[in-house]
């Protein structure tokens, strides 16, 4: 290694060490204000996001733009992303991309602290949100901070965008940003901090294409002693969910980038129907999340899943309608596309890791991106307990994403 990159990452790694108690006074902060979606029964991620404006004008950041994408359904109206900029040498940018909400704690009862009260034990942070998306967001600010407090000029425009809505379909985030700005060229390197490995070696460059689906089953209710003078559309609801369940051997390919490496087509969340043991349901309610290989279309889904319908509709005198509650599909990132190449190069640098790439099942805002054609890297370093009771952030990790996004930026 060249010896002004060797000095480089030293002053890189000597100036993110002094700033651990400041990352994780950050990380207390944003997780002491819960971002929930309306859907989540929350009311946006408006006190947050000013929050978080707040702290970052206190640090020096001067150039920071808000979008605000209306919703009537929170208090604000509105649903903010921030972006934060670092002018470089080119207007060609490099972006490191967050969300700003999280999702509910569940069940509280499995909390061992308060999950809206950042905690820091053992080298760890507990809280709501800490790692899901939070150690992206903090590590992409002190990344960007160590450029502002040393006063280099990258080769490249820094940009840190932190989002809205990414929980539940991004429609008033990325998605809204995507149809209402021109925040992004073709030749930006995009950044997303927010998957990853507890090695932090596999960068993600395809996904899955997602379907969610909310079906109806109408029968005819009647007592339960008397199941001939209805329809049972309890019964009919179990089997709809087990003949959409076993599609996945029909959509039988395999692909190694995946894990699992097969399309998954799971029935997952189901509806109360009736307040009674002894009454036979006319109406049941259920899910399923689809999580599909790119050599199927959504389209491919749904033909199979609407002849499932027509057999039990048929079967069991029932009638059978479903809603798409989500849809999502979108190529793939090529594995030499500039962003992976220098992600890859930063992290060989900085840490001496051998990254490699993969696909994922979960989906991220990055579909969203390649679909329009803008070549994006998810990449994190993570213990992967977003969502869990007990989510925590290793503060290592932290560093260590800060010390190769500082790399990458500069």
């Amino acid at each position: 290694m060249r010896e002004n990159q060797m000095n480089q990452i030293e002053k890189i790694s000597t100036f993110l060490a002094g700033q651990k108690e400041k990352m994780v006074e950050l990380e207390k902060l944003l997780t002491s204000i819960p971002a929930l979606a309306p859907e989540n029964g929350g009311d946006g991620e408006e006190k947050k996001a000013d929050a978080l404006e707040k702290w970052l004008k206190d640090q020096g950041f001067t150039h920071i733009q808000r979008f605000e994408a209306p919703d009537s359904r929170v208090s604000s109206g509105k649903r903010p992303s921030l972006v934060v900029t670092i002018s470089g040498q080119s207007d060609s940018a490099v972006w490191s991309m967050a969300h700003l909400d999280v999702v509910p704690v569940g069940d509280k009862e499995l909390w061992n602290t308060n999950p809206w009260e950042a905690v820091e034990k053992d080298g760890k942070i507990y809280g709501r949100g800490v790692e899901d998306n939070q150690q992206g967001l903090v590590s992409s600010v002190f990344a960007a901070l160590y450029l502002l407090k040393n006063q280099i000029k990258p080769s490249r425009t820094v940009k840190l965008l932190f989002m809205a809505d990414e929980e539940v379909g991004s429609k008033y985030g990325i998605i809204w940003l995507l149809n209402n700005t021109s925040l992004f060229k073709k030749d930006d390197l995009i950044l997303i901090p927010d998957g990853g490995d507890p090695k932090g070696e596999t960068i993600e460059v395809a996904e899955k294409n997602i379907l969610w689906l909310k079906f109806h089953v109408l029968g005819k209710q009647a007592h339960g002693s008397r199941p001939d003078q209805g329809n049972n559309a309890c019964l009919a609801a179990s089997d709809l969910s087990l003949r959409i369940h076993a599609l996945e051997k029909v959509f039988s390919e395999r692909n190694k980038l995946f894990e699992p490496d097969y399309t998954t087509i799971q029935p997952t969340m189901r509806f109360s129907n009736v307040e009674g043991v002894n009454i036979i349901p006319g109406k049941d309610t259920f899910c399923v999340d689809a999580r599909i290989l790119p050599c199927y279309s959504i389209n491919q889904i749904l033909a199979a899943v609407e002849e499932k319908c027509s057999e039990i509709e048929d079967e069991y005198k029932v009638q059978v309608c479903y809603e798409v509650l989500q849809s999502s599909e979108s190529p793939a990132t090529a594995v030499d596309a500039p962003v992976v190449e220098k992600l890859k190069e930063a992290l060989k640098s900085v840490h001496g890791i051998k990254a490699r790439t993969i696909g994922i099942g979960g989906g991220t805002v990055g579909a969203e991106l390649r679909r329009l054609g803008y070549s994006c890297a998810v990449w994190s370093t993570l213990d992967e307990c977003a969502h869990m009771p007990n989510e925590y952030c290793l503060i290592e990790n932290m560093i260590k994403d800060a010390e190769t996004l500082a790399y990458f930026f500069s």
